[in-house]
């Protein structure tokens, strides 16, 4: 940029500041006399107009906008004929008075009298309350209000910019009116190069600082040091791994840091707290192996297991699988609550992943071997419904599950577990097989009582002619209902009958052909019930006519 165009723009921005100071000293320009604070009395209130006239001494009052001494629930700060302090300027007969700019004044006039002589470049933060046509008030923590023009806020214009907070430097001070004037613009100039040297002697000096927390994000703590702000990511936080920022840190504390890396080209400073701490780690490895048995004190509970705290900054994982050799463990809070303290066995040590599992079933005796150490197949045992499925039940026996399959459960094969039980219930059973290598259990309910076929084998034997209702038609045959029993009469032992013909309800006489006791099967015949007609017929002929020769027997077949 030329010098004459610089010229330009520091009178553009010169004449711009001017006129910013004259908004913020309410119109005064160099013809007013220069104001002070002094002591005045109430001596009027207008609150349908909204002000106050406030004597300042003789006969002299000022009008005093009521909104300056009005409390957070809109009541009035003062009554008539209190005293109270106002900043009063002159502009010919005319008299100013403000109660905000009292204090402000007397603010100002401490923080000047603090900043001393070498005030120039003195960085303060702030956020912006007040907007005018070519300028902001800034408030910093302690109360104290500095000007900002808008030609050196490095702010957008126009948009909303109250409520932002902004670190600026200071220009100048007028302790005469307790005006201290600041920069933006300055700020950036001042704090690049601070920012530069600072963070190059943090990271190269590897020192632990002193910093204080500026700001807390989902991401991170921005932290300040030596004037500087550096971003300590969540993750190096703690050596527990990624932590919540909001959980551990708040704005204003104090941390200790230490510098790990500055991006010259982004400008960026990447702190550590978890750096200044020695890494536990190291103790996990020499300390503890896989077997050994700690005690530990829950520190979060979540859906899928628990995160236990081992001490020194170290956490473990407890998965719910863990828990208990229960397997139908619905939430860990229905074990565990938080700050319990537990005694768990170390499962894995992964250091280069920094992971630590646990487990607090494995120091109990594993209910299966305790279970088949007692009870062998065919013992008849009790035990309370846990699940109900489509397919059968699954009954506990004190951390031991076993399956009572619908097929298993009833004789009949249309019945299911889920419409005759409920969770809960004490079933007696008998256990059928045990899966020592799969930890399984299987069950059977249905030997309290006869089977069908067993009862029908009481009544029928083979040969013996059957009547039944037709319940269901297959592609291999048609089954019949006889006595409470499903007796299947194959397709090829259907003739004469024509299959295609036959229709549910049916009746269809035939004779016994298999009974099977084990598999809970019998199969009928209507060929063979033909064939037995037949010779039953022959027998009958053959007693009846003794004559007869073997060729007429032969000619009256055919």
């Amino acid at each position: 940029m030329s010098k004459e165009l610089e010229s330009l723009e520091s009178r553009s921005e010169s004449e711009e500041f001017k006129e910013y100071m004259k908004e913020y000293m309410h119109g005064e320009d160099e013809s007013e006399q220069k104001g002070g604070v002094k002591e005045g009395v109430v001596v009027s209130i207008n609150e349908q107009e909204g002000y106050a006239m406030v004597s300042v001494g003789g006969k002299t009052e000022g009008r005093l906008s009521l909104e300056e001494i009005l409390d957070a629930q809109g009541g009035l700060l003062f009554n008539l004929d209190d005293t109270i302090p106002v900043y009063v300027s002159h502009k010919g007969e005319r008299v100013s008075v403000s109660y905000r700019k009292a204090l402000a004044f007397g603010k100002a006039q401490e923080k000047i009298q603090a900043l001393g002589e070498d005030y120039k470049d003195k960085m303060i933060e702030g956020e912006i309350v007040r907007e005018s046509k070519n300028g902001y008030v800034l408030v910093d923590r302690e109360g104290v209000e500095y000007s900002l023009s808008k030609a050196q806020s490095s702010l957008k214009r126009g948009e909303n910019h109250l409520g932002k907070r902004l670190k600026v430097c200071i220009t100048s001070i007028d302790p005469e009116r307790g005006l201290i004037s600041v920069s933006r613009k300055r700020f950036f100039d001042v704090y690049s190069k601070h920012q530069h040297e600072v963070s190059k002697k943090l990271v190269e000096s590897q020192e632990i600082y002193d910093g204080v927390v500026k700001s807390v994000t989902s991401f991170g703590v921005f932290v300040e040091v030596d004037g500087v702000e550096g971003l300590v990511h969540y993750t190096e936080i703690s050596h527990r791994g990624s932590a919540n920022p909001s959980k551990h840190y708040k704005e204003g504390d104090g941390v200790q840091v230490k510098a790990l890396a500055y991006d010259e080209e982004k400008k960026r400073l990447s702190l550590s707290i978890k750096a200044t701490m020695e890494d536990p780690w190291h103790e996990i490895q020499t300390k503890l192996k896989v077997g050994y048995a700690i005690k530990v004190v829950v520190s979060s509970i979540e859906n899928y297991g628990v995160f236990v705290d081992i001490g020194n900054d170290i956490e473990g994982f407890l998965h719910i699988s863990e828990i208990s050799w229960n397997k139908n463990v619905k939430h860990p809070q229905d074990y565990l609550e938080l700050n319990q303290e537990i005694d768990v066995k170390i499962i894995e040590i992964d250091s280069k992943n920094r992971r630590l599992r646990v487990s607090l079933k494995q120091l109990s005796d594993k209910p299966f071997n305790e279970f088949i150490s007692k009870h062998r197949v065919g013992d008849l045992i009790e035990g309370k419904v846990a699940t109900l499925t489509d397919f059968g039940a699954f009954l506990n026996f004190g951390g031991v599950d076993g399956l009572l399959h619908n097929k298993d459960a009833f004789w009949e094969q249309d019945k299911k577990c889920k419409d005759h039980f409920k969770v809960g219930d004490v079933v007696q059973v008998k256990i059928l097989k045990i899966n020592k290598e799969n930890e399984k259990i299987s069950l059977e309910m249905k030997f309290t009582q006869p089977s069908p076929v067993e009862t029908f084998s009481q009544k029928y034997k083979v040969g013996d002619v059957i009547q039944g209702a037709v319940v269901n038609i297959k592609d291999f045959g048609v089954f019949v209902n006889v006595d409470g029993v499903d007796v299947l009469i194959k397709s090829e032992d259907l003739p004469p009958l024509k299959k295609e013909e036959i229709k549910l309800d049916d009746v269809i006489t035939s004779v016994v052909v298999a009974i099977e006791k084990a598999n809970n099967k019998v199969r009928a015949s209507v060929r063979r019930l033909e064939r037995k007609k037949e010779r039953e017929q022959l027998q009958a002929f053959n007693a009846g006519d003794d004559k007869m020769t073997l060729g007429d027997k032969i000619s009256g077949k055919f």
